[in-house]
């Protein structure tokens, strides 16, 4: 089969014949239908730092996937041929599809464990269901599970982009007052449809609502330190975004308001059930750019370029 390889930093993408993957022991094979691109392919591409994430190359990325189980290897009984499944990216071990051993969904077929694998509802589309894997998985993640956000919290989101839209729409729909920082224009024009309180160039310009979580979704450095400046006393800050990869924060800021500081990386296989079942309701439907698998170097590109409103996903035709 085709797939598009990862070389190292530095080095573009090549589209390169592998052999098909087959099912061991506690594993499956998935036809991949859809898979989703993500601003962390983009970090493997240009920054050598990622290589830390890639002890074994070439491989190929793709991190975000959803697809029908193929093959069902010894020990799997609980999964068939035909089930329809979402991938949670990680590994118990901390190793990740679309990194280390495992081959991601930028190929026709993966592998995968039941650490991975989630049911995915008749009622949600291949694209739907690849987003939430990492997009979604990581902001609900942020916003649920460690931010702890709840009815009529307000609440501050600093990026609408890919993982920021959805964790801002999570927590309206969890009923919190949500106000949003986004520096491009035409994804601002979004905040209607988002249930936003607010929306403005910098969370600074909301330093007046007295937020008690802000999830910084982009981690530019300077939102991060904007974060602290904005929050209230015994606020909590989720960082999650690494567009940059240190930040200066405002410590007196920091011990005064006696503030606390939180990571947040992917989530749990339950994070994505319950991500699943929101986006059932029909109210949770961000916005799907469908390309290509031939495409897919020149989305990378466009990500890259910045932009991009909604989520660019690679669909298959199997």
């Amino acid at each position: 089969m085709q797939s598009w390889r990862f070389h190292g930093t530095g080095q573009p993408l090549t589209l390169e014949e592998v052999e098909a993957p087959h099912a061991g022991p506690g594993e499956v094979v998935v036809d991949v239908r859809a898979a989703g691109l993500c601003h962390s392919d983009v970090g493997a591409l240009d920054d050598p730092q990622w290589m830390r994430s890639f002890p074994r190359i070439p491989v190929t990325l793709g991190h975000e996937n959803a697809g029908v189980i193929s093959e069902v290897g010894p020990g799997m009984e609980d999964w068939k041929v035909g089930d329809r499944v979402g991938l949670a990216p990680l590994m118990p071990d901390g190793d990740a599809i679309g990194y280390g051993e495992w081959d991601g969904g930028y190929g026709l077929k993966v592998r995968a464990t039941a650490a991975n694998l989630v049911r995915l509802p008749d009622e949600l589309s291949f694209e739907l269901g690849a987003m939430a894997t990492d997009a979604g998985l990581t902001s609900y993640h942020a916003m649920v599970s460690v931010g702890g956000v709840q009815e009529g919290m307000r609440v501050g989101v600093i990026g609408l982009g890919g993982l920021g839209y959805i964790g801002a729409r999570v927590a309206v729909l969890k009923g919190a007052e949500v106000y949003a920082a986004e520096v491009n224009p035409s994804t601002r024009e979004q905040a209607d449809e988002l249930g936003l309180a607010g929306v403005a160039e910098s969370i600074t310009e909301f330093a007046d609502k007295d937020l008690q979580l802000i999830v910084d979704y982009a981690g530019f450095g300077s939102t991060t330190a904007q974060a602290v400046d904005t929050l209230a006393d015994g606020g909590t800050l989720v960082q999650v975004g690494l567009g940059r990869y240190e930040a200066t924060v405002n410590t007196q800021a920091l011990v005064l308001k006696q503030l606390t500081l939180k990571g947040s990386v992917s989530g749990t296989q339950q994070d994505l059930g319950e991500l699943y079942e929101l986006m059932r309701s029909g109210e949770l439907n961000p916005p799907i750019n469908r390309i290509t698998p031939l495409e897919i170097p020149e989305g990378l590109a466009r990500l890259r370029e910045g932009g991009v409103v909604g989520r660019l996903i690679a669909v298959y035709d199997h």
